[in-house]
């Protein structure tokens, strides 16, 4: 057992903070100070600084559960301290969370983790912050994470939101918003939203694709991962690294929640046999914000099997490049650089459109739980022109019958059924499809608007990503 896991070794002013604990630090300060994303940057520093096995697991454990837990924490700090948090350095912040998360959620013995949090605030900020960092985690260690958080969070009586933002780690406007998403009812104690919240910090399993056509569902298995629930091309893999899997190795297979394979096989069944519907060889589908090319490399697989084609597109270059890797292996498709607000192609040219927009990102709380403190209410608004624009581009782009499939990684409304709903009060050639219809075995999709056609993923009940999903078609 290393001693970066144990910190067993005796501190000292000559001894400097263990390369796992440093790890996870510099990614937390990479997150607060420049918006890195840890799920990208942490692998990378751990391959750069060569830590592996128990040193690489507890520098991950470390970060990812600082971000998921990181309210509660900071609740809990602001107790403990004499100083009001706002006041205490960003660098000093980090160390408190993580000395917090080894203390309170971890089986790393109290001496142990106030030792390396003291060593760390040393190495990072010298002998004096050090010395804070000491009387403050000494404070912290005197209670468990329950007895804690029945003195930090507000009571439930008085502030309902506010004790699931504190007990639950989310900023308050996503309470609200998760709530309002869910249609659920503060009479009953927003419990729904309660479930939303607690998936939100559990971490997610690794969910695998195998792309039609090149590699299947069995084959994934066979390599050690288990069937999907849901999707025909989907596995889960309990344990290790995907590359091991010689699909995902070859390009045949790759990660992908399984809540995007589905909406990618919904644009494939909606409108199937009607006017444009792509079952001819002549017919081409469209990806039109395609960048990293996820959804693009399920969907050209899918094409191909209703022998279409597909055509990428993403404004940036970079997006582009990773779209034709992402789909490189699959034959007849393209991939340009292209603004899906301004299109380079004729109107009314395809058979099927994927607008993929960009968003907050608060689908995906559980895998870059991050996400959760650098947004804010302003963003989200500031998307809404955008993820408008592309999508009335989308519909022009397809043809008489053709589907439109508007999907986002959000539930929040703002970036959902507002825009959705926004764009067909202008446009009288567009039929609202039932998408929870197009995928009859995921059940508890339906939302709680007035077209009762839209359908939500949420964490909580199916496992995924709070992936929303419209189906639209243009009328003849």
């Amino acid at each position: 057992m290393s001693s970066a896991e144990t910190g067993t070794a005796r501190s000292g002013r000559g001894r400097r903070a263990d390369p796992a604990r440093r790890a996870a630090f510099d990614v937390l300060s990479a997150v607060a100070e420049r918006d890195a994303y840890a799920n990208l940057l942490l692998p990378a520093l751990l391959r750069e600084r060569g830590l592996t096995g128990r040193d690489a697991a507890l520098a991950t454990e470390l970060t990812h559960g600082v971000l998921r837990a990181q309210g509660g924490y900071d609740a809990i700090i602001a107790i403990c301290s004499d100083r009001d948090l706002d006041r205490v350095d960003q660098p000093l912040r980090q160390v408190l969370r993580l000395g917090a998360h080894q203390l309170l959620a971890t089986r790393i013995g109290a001496h142990a983790a106030v030792a390396t949090s003291v060593d760390l605030a040393r190495d990072v900020a010298g002998q004096r912050p050090a010395g804070f960092v000491n009387a403050v985690l000494r404070r912290v260690a005197t209670r468990d994470l329950e007895s804690w958080l029945e003195i930090a969070v507000p009571a439930r009586d008085r502030d309902l939101v506010g004790h699931l933002s504190v007990r639950y780690s989310h900023p308050r406007w996503i309470v609200t918003a998760l709530s309002e998403a869910l249609g659920d009812d503060p009479a009953d104690g927003l419990a729904e939203t309660e479930a939303v919240l607690a998936a939100d910090g559990e971490r997610p399993q690794v969910n695998l694709c195998a792309v039609p056509g090149r590699a299947g569902q069995q084959e994934l298995v066979a390599s050690g991962a288990t069937a999907a629930r849901w999707s025909p091309f989907g596995a889960y893999l309990a344990e290790g690294d995907p590359g091991r899997i010689a699909a995902v190795a070859e390009g045949r297979a790759a990660v992908q929640d399984e809540a995007s394979q589905l909406a990618a096989l919904a644009l494939a069944r909606a409108g199937a046999g009607g006017p444009g519907a792509g079952g001819t060889g002549a017919a081409v589908w469209l990806d039109t914000c395609a960048g990293p090319g996820g959804k693009a490399r399920l969907l050209a697989g899918l094409a191909q099997d209703h022998g279409a084609r597909l055509l990428a597109a993403d404004l940036r270059l970079h997006r582009a490049r990773l779209s034709r890797g992402a789909i490189g292996g699959t034959a007849g498709t393209g991939v340009v650089v292209a603004d899906g607000t301004a299109p380079a192609w004729q109107p009314g040219a395809f058979a099927r459109v994927l607008a993929d927009v960009p968003c907050s990102g608060l689908g995906a709380l559980r895998r870059r739980a991050e996400v959760r403190w650098r947004r804010s209410p302003g963003d989200v608004a500031a998307l809404g022109p955008l993820q408008c624009a592309l999508l009335a581009a989308a519909l022009d782009s397809a043809a008489p019958g053709g589907v439109v499939a508007y999907v986002t990684c959000s539930p929040h409304l703002a970036e959902t059924r507002d825009v959705v709903t926004g764009v067909l009060a202008g446009r009288d050639d567009v039929l609202v499809l039932d998408a929870p219809g197009t995928l009859p075995e995921v059940p508890g999709l339906r939302c709680p608007d007035p077209h009762g056609a839209f359908a939500q993923f949420w964490p909580h009940r199916h496992g995924t990503d709070a992936i929303f999903l419209a189906l639209l078609q243009r009328r003849g």
